[in-house]
């Protein structure tokens, strides 16, 4: 009986690898297709279409400038959809200041404490809290 039982074992060790060889494959086929993708350029604007602003207003709610050509379609986006809102001149739209974006990365980055090499302004105040902490340790503050 024990020979039955070592040998139920061994068909589990086997599924189990084929199993995991089977995912590792089907990984590698998604890594492959979406770097192919990236390559490629699917998914990147492409003609007289471009994103001009966005502002969100929770979390499934926003409102997006879209700008076509010399246009621009006001559009609100929600749970039911989207909706023309409005449109304008593109002219009429104010020059954009050129602001750093924020990428995943330097907000992961300032989450987690660690120097982005941008002066975020938290920096001075953890120097000056070290600060305190010192002179109080040395007896100077209460």
């Amino acid at each position: 009986m024990r020979v039955g039982v070592r040998r139920n074992m061994g068909s589990y060790a086997g599924y189990l690898i084929e199993t995991l060889v089977t995912l590792v494959v089907v990984c590698a086929a998604a890594f492959a297709v979406l770097y192919g993708a990236r390559k490629l350029g699917v998914g990147r604007p492409s003609g007289p279409v471009s994103l001009a602003g966005q502002l969100p207003l929770d979390g499934r709610r926003a409102i997006y400038l879209v700008r076509v050509g010399a246009q621009v379609i006001i559009v609100g986006a929600s749970e039911a959809g989207l909706t023309k809102l409005g449109e304008m001149p593109a002219s009429e739209l104010p020059a954009q200041a050129n602001e750093p974006t924020s990428s995943f990365a330097t907000a992961l980055a300032r989450a987690m404490g660690r120097d982005t090499g941008r002066d975020t302004g938290r920096d001075t105040g953890r120097k000056e809290t070290e600060e305190k902490t010192a002179t109080r340790d040395e007896g100077r503050l209460p």
